[in-house]
């Protein structure tokens, strides 16, 4: 399994439906957190190694409702 992160921007006022909603429909969700600054919401995700990030990313998070954009990071190496 391969952590990726993702930040999400919601409509205003919709940060709290969008973690409901991504909570109840997206199973690769491991955490997910409220963040302040120019995204609102902070989703970490475990996917197989053969699954496409991209597929993952824009089919999804970014259609749930009320999600205006989406900033994805992927990692590499975990330092523990």
């Amino acid at each position: 399994m391969r952590p990726i992160f993702v930040m999400v921007k919601c409509e205003p006022g919709k940060a709290y439906d969008v973690a409901e909603k991504a909570l109840d429909t997206v199973q690769q969700i491991a955490e997910l957190y409220s963040i302040s600054g120019q995204y609102d919401l902070l989703v970490k995700c475990y996917l197989p190694a053969d699954m496409d990030v991209g597929r993952f990313v824009t089919s999804e998070l970014q259609t749930l409702p009320h999600v205006k954009d989406t900033l994805t990071i992927i990692t590499f190496n975990a330092f523990t």
